[in-house]
């Protein structure tokens, strides 16, 4: 995948089409991201023990990865990512504006 937690994307298509928001959870299977203040869709909820008060939340839906693009650190564009092999043998994302390896070291 193209997008990893963490990261800074920028929404393509959409009723947020422009914002910029960090990447809260991904789900794989279905191609798909939770990002932050992006797709807010308001839940309908029941009072229960741990929300005595219930009501109407606003909470983020998934988005789908074909509609977010990678924002660079370091030239603070919207990005395609490249791949590339580094010296110790893994592989990284790269910036395919600027060159910059956007994988952190772990």
């Amino acid at each position: 995948m193209h997008v990893h937690r963490e990261d800074t994307v920028l929404v393509l298509t959409g009723k947020d089409r422009g914002k910029k928001g960090r990447v809260i959870r991904l789900f794989p299977k279905v191609e798909k991201a939770l990002v932050e203040k992006i797709n807010m869709v308001k839940r309908h909820t029941r009072p229960t023990q741990q929300l005595p008060q219930g009501g109407i939340l606003e909470k983020e839906a998934p988005v789908h990865l074909s509609n977010l693009q990678v924002v660079c650190a370091k030239c603070g564009k919207a990005t395609r990512i490249a791949h590339k092999a580094l010296a110790s043998g893994q592989k990284a994302r790269v910036c395919k504006k600027c060159g910059e390896i956007l994988d952190k070291e772990k």
